[in-house]
C-alpha cells in the first residue's frame, strides 16, 4: 500500500518510542520558559495551552493557524468546557512557532487514526507523542508539529490536547485551592472561573490560584466530563475571528508592512522541473523603482520599491529556460499513461475479500471507467511571504502557512541556519485548502533566497494570480476502472476497482457497501506535474468514482438509487441513517417540476459521513444549474453546530466549482490556465440553496472542513443522469455536451 499521511507518521512512532523513558510531560522549567515566551503582565501558564490572568481571564493557546475554519472558537470551547470556564472571560491566541508549543496531539491522532490507547499506557503515550512533536521530521515533507490539515484540529487536537489541557488545568486549580483551605479536593467544585468549597461557602477565582496551580504537575490523563454535563460544547457560539475579518482589521500576509520594505515579483520556469539558462537584465535594471534582479535555479526575481513596478519589470525580462525532457508533454499524454497503466501489469492489490475478481463470472457484468483532472487550489489570497535576512545572519519571515513551526524549520533549512536563528511570524490565510501545507513551500523558498540576495532589506514576494495558478501543487489526475457482477436481483456479488494516478493505493477506495467479493488494485504513474493535498485529498476523487458507479449499478438493477444504497448498508447503521435522513429531508421520490431532477451520493472521509441530495435544472442549451443541496452529516457530535454547517457549506461551494468547471490542463509541459476567466469558480448568483441536518451519534469526533466535498460531484452528475440519461464519467461537467437531451424515464 502506498504511503499516506497517517502511515508516514506511524512509521516514525517506533523509532521514537524507545526515547520516552524519563521524558516528562512538561519537563522541569517548562512553565517558566513559556511564561517568558508568551505571557502578558498578570498572566500565568498553568500548562502549555492555557494561561490564566489575575482578572480570572482564561486564554487558550491554539497550536494551529487560522484558515477560516472556526477552530479558534471550537478548540477554546472544548478546553473551556473541561475547565468550567466562563465563556465571556475566554480569550484565544495562536501558539508561537516555538518547540515548546509543538502539537503532540496531531501526531497522536494521525498515528493512531482513531485507535484507543489502553488506560494504563495513556500517560506514556502522551509523552511519546509530545516528544515526537518536538523532534519529528518526515522525509520529503519536513518538520510538522503544528500542522493544520486532514480536518484534524477538533478530532485530534481538540480531543487529545484541548480537553485534556482544560481538565488538567481544572484539576491543578482545585489542588491549589484545597491546599490553601486545608481540605480534600473531593470537597471542591468549579464553576465560571472559580473553585468552590460548598460546605463553607468559600470560593477563589482562577486568577488568585494560577501561580500556585502552576507548581503542580499536570496530568496527561485527567478525568473528562461526560457529554451529559456539557454546557458549552454543542452550542453555536459565535466565532471569535469573525468581527476582525468583517471590519478588515485581520492582517494577512498581503497586509504585512515593514520599514524600508521592498517588493518582489517572480518569473518561474513555465515547465515544472525546468531550469533558468540565462536572462539579460539590460534596461530592466534601469526601470523606475527597480532595486535588484535576482537569478535563482529555476526562476528570476525582480526586487523593486513597489509591487507593480516589480511586476512590470519582471514581465519585461526575457528569461531563457531549459525545459528538459518535459517540454512537449500534454494532457493527452498524461491521460494516455493512466489508460495504459490500467491495461498493464503494474497494478498492485490493495484489498481482496471473498473470491475477489474471480467472482465476476458469477453474475451480470457492469463496467465503467472514470477520470478526474488536475485541479488548482485557487485560494482567494495568492501565496506570498515577506522575509528579512539580517546582516547578523539571522532571518525573520512573515507568512500564512498551515504549519508555523514546520515553516520556521523549512526557512532555516533553506537559509542554512539553525532554528534559533530564525523567527517566523505565522499569519492568518485567505484560503489554503492544502496549498500551504508542508512540502508545498516553494513560495517560502523563493522569498528566503530573494531576501538573502538583499541582506538588511525586508522583501515581500507575491505570486500573481497567474503565478499562483500555474505553479501550484495540484490535485492529482486519476483514472479509475470498475467492474461489478450483479445477481438475478440486481445486487452486486463482486466489486473490482483498478485505478491509476500520481499516488499509489488509498484506503478511501475501500467501500462501506456490503459486497461479499471485492478486489481493489492501484498503480502509481508519476508525471512531471507537482501534486499535493487538495481539499478532501484522496476522497475527492474516490467519492466521485465510487458513488457514480454505485448509481450505475442501481440503474442496471432498475432500482431507485436511494433504496439500492440503503439495501447495501444494512451492516452500516451510521451510513444508513445519514443517507436516509438526507433523502427524507430532500423529499426524495416526491414530484419535481418538469425541468428539475435529483441526484444522491454518500461518502465517509475524515471519520465523518456526509450525504448530499442535489436538485438541478438543465437549460435548453445544456447549462447545468444546481438549485438546491440537502445535506445530512454525522461527525459524531458537533462541537459548534453553526461552525459545522459553515464548513459543510464551504465544502459544497468548493466542490461545486470543481465539478462544473475545474480543470488544469497541460500543453508543452506547462499549465494552460492562468486566472479565473479560464479557471472558473462559483459566483454568488450561482450558489444553490443549502439545507443541512446534523445527525448526532456516539461515534468519535470526525472532521468538518473537508468531508462535504467528496459526495458533491457524484450527487451532481447522478442528477444530470436522472435529467438527461447522460452519464458523466469525466470531470468537469462542462466537457460533456448535454444539449437538449430528453429526461430519462423515472425508474
Amino acid at each position: 500500500m502506498a504511503s499516506t499521511r497517517r502511515m508516514v507518521l506511524l512509521g516514525g512512532l517506533g523509532a521514537a518510542g524507545a526515547l520516552v523513558v524519563g521524558y516528562a510531560l512538561w519537563p522541569n522549567g517548562r512553565i517558566g520558559r513559556i511564561d517568558k515566551l508568551d505571557t502578558k503582565p498578570g498572566e500565568k501558564f498553568v500548562n502549555n495551552w492555557i494561561k490564566i490572568g489575575q482578572d480570572d481571564s482564561v486564554t487558550v493557546v491554539v497550536p494551529h493557524c487560522d484558515m477560516g475554519t472556526g477552530i479558534y472558537t471550537a478548540l477554546p470551547q472544548m478546553a473551556a468546557e473541561e475547565l468550567d470556564a466562563d465563556w465571556s472571560k475566554v480569550r484565544v491566541e495562536a501558539a508561537p512557532t516555538d518547540v515548546d508549543f509543538a502539537n503532540g496531539a496531531m501526531i497522536e491522532g494521525f498515528a493512531l487514526n482513531g485507535a484507543q490507547v489502553p488506560e494504563f499506557l495513556k500517560g506514556m503515550a502522551a509523552n511519546t507523542f509530545r516528544f515526537m512533536a518536538a523532534n519529528l521530521s518526515i522525509p520529503g515533507v519536513g518538520y510538522v508539529p503544528q500542522i493544520t490539515g486532514g480536518s484534524a484540529a477538533v478530532r485530534f487536537t481538540g480531543v487529545n490536547a484541548m480537553r485534556v489541557a482544560g481538565a488538567a488545568a481544572r484539576e491543578m486549580l482545585v489542588k491549589a485551592a484545597a491546599a490553601r483551605w486545608g481540605v480534600s479536593t473531593v470537597e471542591c467544585t468549579t464553576k465560571n472561573n472559580r473553585v468552590l468549597h460548598t460546605a463553607t461557602g468559600r470560593s477563589l477565582g482562577y486568577g488568585e490560584l494560577a501561580s500556585e496551580a502552576a507548581t503542580y504537575s499536570p496530568s496527561s490523563n485527567p478525568p473528562l466530563k461526560p457529554k451529559t454535563q456539557y454546557t458549552l460544547v454543542g452550542k453555536s457560539i459565535p466565532r471569535v475571528d469573525i468581527p476582525k475579518k468583517v471590519n478588515g482589521t485581520t492582517n494577512y500576509g498581503l497586509d504585512v508592512k515593514q520599514p524600508g520594505m521592498m517588493y518582489a515579483a517572480i518569473r518561474i520556469s513555465p515547465v515544472f522541473g525546468g531550469k533558468l539558462k540565462a536572462v539579460s537584465v539590460g534596461d530592466v535594471s534601469k526601470m523606475r523603482g527597480v532595486h535588484k534582479v535576482v537569478q535563482l535555479d529555476d526562476a528570476v526575481v525582480v526586487v523593486a520599491d513597489r509591487f507593480w513596478r516589480a511586476r512590470d519589470a519582471a514581465a519585461a525580462l526575457n528569461p531563457v529556460f531549459d525545459n528538459g525532457a518535459n517540454g512537449n508533454v500534454t494532457s493527452a499524454d498524461i491521460t494516455a499513461t493512466r489508460a495504459n497503466a490500467l491495461k498493464g501489469d503494474g497494478l498492485k492489490s490493495d484489498l481482496k475479500t471473498g473470491s475477489g475478481a474471480e467472482a465476476l463470472s458469477q453474475g451480470r457484468l457492469v463496467e465503467a471507467t472514470y477520470h478526474v483532472p488536475y485541479l488548482a487550489h485557487a485560494a482567494m489570497e495568492p501565496v506570498n511571504a515577506t522575509a528579512l535576512y539580517n546582516n547578523d545572519g539571522t532571518l525573520e519571515v512573515w507568512a500564512g502557512t498551515q504549519d508555523g513551526l514546520g515553516s520556521r524549520g523549512h526557512c532555516a533549512k533553506v537559509a542554512g541556519l539553525s532554528m534559533d536563528k530564525v523567527k517566523f511570524h505565522l499569519l492568518p490565510m485567505g484560503g489554503a485548502f492544502g496549498r500551504r501545507l508542508p512540502g508545498l513551500y516553494n513560495f517560502l523558498e523563493y522569498a528566503v533566497k530573494t531576501a538573502m540576495a538583499v541582506p538588511g532589506t525586508p522583501v515581500k514576494l507575491i505570486f500573481t494570480r497567474e503565478q499562483d495558478m500555474q505553479h501550484d501543487f495540484y490535485r492529482p489526475n486519476v483514472m479509475s476502472r470498475f467492474r461489478a457482477a450483479l445477481d438475478t436481483k440486481g445486487m452486486p456479488i463482486a466489486w473490482v476497482n483498478d485505478y491509476a494516478g500520481d499516488e499509489g493505493a488509498n484506503p478511501e477506495a475501500h467501500i462501506v457497501y456490503g459486497v461479499p467479493n471485492q478486489a481493489v488494485s492501484a498503480v502509481q504513474v508519476k508525471t512531471h506535474v507537482p501534486t499535493g493535498p487538495w481539499r478532501s485529498v484522496e476522497a475527492s476523487w474516490h467519492g466521485f468514482f465510487v458513488e457514480s458507479f454505485v448509481d450505475e449499478l442501481a440503474h442496471a438493477a432498475k432500482m431507485d438509487p436511494v433504496a439500492y444504497r440503503l439495501a447495501l448498508l444494512k451492516n452500516a447503521p451510521r451510513h444508513h441513517a445519514v443517507l436516509k435522513t438526507a433523502a427524507d429531508k430532500a423529499g426524495w421520490g416526491t414530484p419535481l417540476p418538469a425541468d428539475r431532477a435529483r441526484g444522491v451520493a454518500m461518502f465517509e472521509s475524515f471519520q465523518t459521513i456526509v450525504a448530499h441530495v442535489v436538485e438541478i435544472t438543465i437549460s435548453p442549451d445544456g447549462a447545468v444549474k444546481v438549485d438546491r443541496v440537502v445535506t445530512a452529516v454525522d461527525c459524531g457530535s458537533a462541537v459548534n453546530p453553526d461552525g459545522l454547517k459553515a464548513q459543510m457549506e464551504g465544502g459544497i461551494i468548493y466542490g461545486l466549482s470543481a465539478v462544473l468547471n475545474g480543470t488544469i490542463t497541460i500543453d508543452k509541459g506547462a499549465v494552460e490556465q492562468q486566472n479565473f476567466p479560464d479557471y472558473e469558480v462559483i459566483r454568488l448568483a450561482d450558489c444553490p440553496q443549502i439545507d443541512i441536518t446534523i445527525v448526532e451519534s456516539d461515534a468519535p469526533l470526525g472532521g468538518a472542513g473537508e468531508p462535504g466535498v467528496p459526495p458533491l460531484a457524484p450527487a451532481v452528475t447522478n442528477a444530470i443522469f436522472a435529467a438527461t440519461g447522460t452519464r458523466i464519467r469525466e470531470l468537469p461537467v462542462r466537457l460533456t455536451a448535454l444539449g437538449t437531451q430528453k429526461k430519462a424515464a423515472n425508474l
